[in-house]
């Protein structure tokens, strides 16, 4: 391990697995195996969201791109509050892997350099902290209120 490198680099899968299952969502095998199909999944998502509209759910974004069809166990769930989760679990993982971390500020950087920046994502994350906060005793139900609607979890 180099000196200033807290984490193996290929731990990012493990990272963004670990965030997302303590939030009680569900993490389909190869979309999110690499911060690069991470990336290219997350813009999908949230691109196919922005023309679908937050209300959307997991299974219309599948049925409106074949690229998420991996997607199917989170059919359900509100595709706002999972494309968000998404997010923010790459960023926690990808700052936990290559950056020791991260802060909400460097989220937003993350973003809008990856173009996954959406309309009231402010808001989402300061609503739903969780996300990001691994030591947040709500995180355990962020899943199940994401399974109710895309209101429930927040999404602007």
């Amino acid at each position: 391990m180099k000196k200033n490198q807290c984490y193996a680099s290929g731990d990012f899968n493990k990272y963004f697995t670990e965030n997302m299952k303590q939030l009680g969502l569900p993490v389909p095998s190869t979309l999110f195996d690499t911060y690069q199909t991470a990336i290219a999944t997350a813009t999908t998502m949230a691109g196919t969201l922005a023309t679908l509209g937050k209300g959307a759910t997991i299974a219309e974004l599948i049925g409106a791109t074949v690229a998420l069809e991996k997607l199917a166990v989170a059919a359900s769930i509100s595709a706002a509050a999972y494309t968000g989760a998404v997010i923010g679990s790459i960023a926690v993982a990808s700052g936990r892997s290559l950056g020791c971390g991260s802060r909400i500020s460097d989220l937003f950087v993350f973003m809008r350099q990856n173009n996954l920046d959406f309309k009231g994502s402010s808001e989402f994350y300061a609503k739903n902290p969780q996300i990001l906060d691994s030591r947040n005793l709500s995180r355990v139900s962020y899943g199940a209120r994401a399974n109710v609607s895309a209101l429930s979890a927040g999404y602007a």
